[in-house]
């Protein structure tokens, strides 16, 4: 068995060596009986490591009952592919018995005929379960919950309620406590499995339940449930409307699905991409998502050359100019991304707000001038040895310290800024902050350098 994450890689690119080798064979049913041996998870994985073209034929050799639970593995794009080639009785067939939050996750890749479809073929119960989940925005604790939870009452004695759980043929996965309502399925506490277990079975609900625990609001924004479970090591939680009736739960495999989904839309949105782009995808779809943000840095990268072009005259009279001004930019854009960082993780922690962001700015601007005081005098060091000319070096070293300074604040304003303006700072904010520290760093150097060459 693999017991880190590079061995687990050194399997998958294994597998997948020995699947593409028996494809390119022709031996389908040796592929189909390597393919079915897995679980359903490593099915999804070999698939999204698979180009489209390979992908396409590994699909149709899973066998009929585990595409349900493939699917449900598989990323939003990857998913779309696949239900786009199905009908709406293939896509009955593969969602039945899937719990009703990972339904709802699938039918949303769906035209709105589809759905309709699709619910129209479903037993009245099961219909009504998914249209509650759907009827809340996805990325909400309500789009995130599962329906199907076990539920007492106070009154009960744990007697009765063990001779309860016994009917069911299984427990919903998952499940850590049984959430306690009243009459009127209002949520009032749980009622852990370790106390109904070791607890004497004559005694009520009531006298061992857990009151201090508060529910889930459906409206909640899934990145602050996901912060909720951090803080408090929950596995499962309830989740309830504006009147404190329970709809259903959240289990923490959704949590780590929401926390792996934002990580993810931090990284790719540096770079202007959706958390959802296939490794795979073929070039025509590419090339269009990426050439919008190659649209927008040329139009910044353009702003920035603008003001270089102000100052031709003194970059003609002083070469060196053209061969130290790179330097000041860069400086200054690495000086803010690290900034920039710092402030975006810690609006997605919950960290920071009007409350402390004061503090947080002062302590940028000092760090911006203690490193902007610390490189500048070092570059001034190399470049008056390099041109051999002091004015140059006093130049580079006040540009760089205003530069690095304008960075710390920049990064650390940027993200407050845009979040007020419901622009999200992972996509905007590096574009933002490279269009400002190249502008002011190009402006500082040349403008600097007008003024004692003129």
């Amino acid at each position: 068995m693999p017991h880190n994450a590079e061995e687990l890689l050194d399997l998958t690119q294994a597998q997948l060596g020995e699947i593409n080798e028996a494809l390119n064979s022709g031996t389908f049913r040796q592929v189909r009986r390597m393919f079915n041996g897995l679980q359903a998870a490593e099915i999804a994985h070999l698939l999204e490591s698979s180009p489209p073209p390979s992908r396409r034929v590994l699909w149709q050799l899973v066998d009929k009952e585990m595409e349900g639970d493939v699917l449900q593995e598989l990323s939003d794009d990857i998913q779309a592919q696949f239900l786009r080639g199905m009908n709406t009785a293939e896509v009955v067939e593969i969602t039945e018995g899937m719990d009703a939050d990972d339904l709802a996750d699938i039918l949303q890749q769906l035209p709105d005929r589809v759905i309709r479809e699709v619910l129209s073929a479903m037993s009245a119960q099961d219909r009504q379960r998914v249209e509650q989940v759907l009827s809340y925005d996805e990325d909400t604790a309500g789009g995130l919950m599962d329906t199907d939870t076990i539920t007492v009452r106070p009154r009960l004695t744990l007697d009765v309620v063990l001779r309860y759980l016994r009917r069911h043929d299984e427990l919903p996965p998952s499940t850590d406590n049984l959430i306690v309502v009243n009459r009127r399925g209002q949520f009032v506490g749980l009622l852990p499995l370790s106390k109904l277990l070791t607890s004497a079975p004559n005694i009520t609900v009531r006298e061992v339940m857990l009151t201090d625990v508060e529910a889930i609001p459906a409206a909640m924004p899934d990145n602050e449930v996901a912060s909720l479970f951090e803080r408090n090591d929950w596995v499962s939680a309830p989740v309830t409307d504006d009147n404190g009736i329970v709809l259903g739960r959240i289990t923490i495999d959704d949590v780590v699905d929401v926390i792996r989904e934002d990580a993810d839309h931090s990284l790719m949105s540096m770079a202007g991409l959706d958390e959802e782009e296939d490794t795979f995808a073929p070039v025509m779809r590419t090339a269009p998502r990426r050439a919008v943000w190659l649209g927008v840095n040329l139009l910044t990268a353009i702003i920035a050359s603008a003001v270089i072009n102000i100052f031709e005259d003194t970059i003609d009279k002083v070469v060196a100019l053209a061969v130290l001004m790179p330097i000041v930019a860069s400086m200054g854009g690495v000086a803010g991304s690290q900034t920039l960082t710092v402030v975006i993780r810690g609006m997605a922690l919950g960290q920071i707000g009007r409350s402390n962001i004061s503090w947080l700015l002062s302590r940028e601007f000092r760090v911006g001038l203690l490193n902007g005081m610390l490189w500048a005098a070092l570059m001034a060091g190399v470049a008056g040895a390099w041109f051999n000319d002091p004015t140059i070096s006093l130049i580079i070293a006040a540009a760089m310290i205003i530069n690095l300074l304008t960075a710390a604040i920049a990064g650390a304003l940027l993200p407050i800024t845009l979040r007020s303006l419901n622009i999200d700072p992972a996509l905007a904010g590096s574009v933002a902050l490279t269009t400002v520290t190249d502008v002011v760093g190009f402006f500082a150097f040349l403008g600097l350098a007008t003024y004692f060459y003129a």
